[in-house]
């Protein structure tokens, strides 16, 4: 499952559902609002544009790493600290493959979809990428 959405994430369901008899490894990263003097962090994304960019990154993971599934949801709206923001699910044959997969689809992630956050600090709010 490749998605962008506003509602939480059933972790345990989107493993359940991306698990095969193939896999002997599975990668599960979940990136959640730090505090670091921040309330939240309210994320932004040109929804079509960003689905499509997640789209083309597992595709490339898959191919790079030989990956037997990747499921990657992010979250958008307003997310206090403790929420999940996005959920990455990674199956390989095995974990060198599983882990090294997970990390280059978060660092693409980072560097090109258009997902925007801002940090809210009481009166205080900064936007970034």
């Amino acid at each position: 499952m490749i998605a962008i959405q506003e509602e939480d994430i059933d972790i345990a369901a989107l493993i359940a559902a991306s698990r095969r008899d193939s896999m002997g490894a599975q990668v599960v990263f979940v990136g959640t609002v730090r505090d670091d003097g921040i309330e939240a962090i309210e994320f932004e994304a040109h929804a079509e544009m960003a689905t499509k960019d997640l789209e083309e990154i597992a595709a490339g993971a898959t191919e790079t790493f030989g990956l037997h599934s990747v499921d990657i949801i992010h979250r958008t709206g307003l997310l206090p600290v403790g929420e999940t923001i996005v959920v990455i699910v990674v199956g390989a044959g095995h974990r060198a493959e599983g882990f090294e997969g997970c990390r280059w689809i978060l660092e693409r992630i980072k560097e090109f979809v258009p997902i925007w956050k801002k940090d809210i600090a009481g009166e205080t709010a900064r936007w970034h990428h």
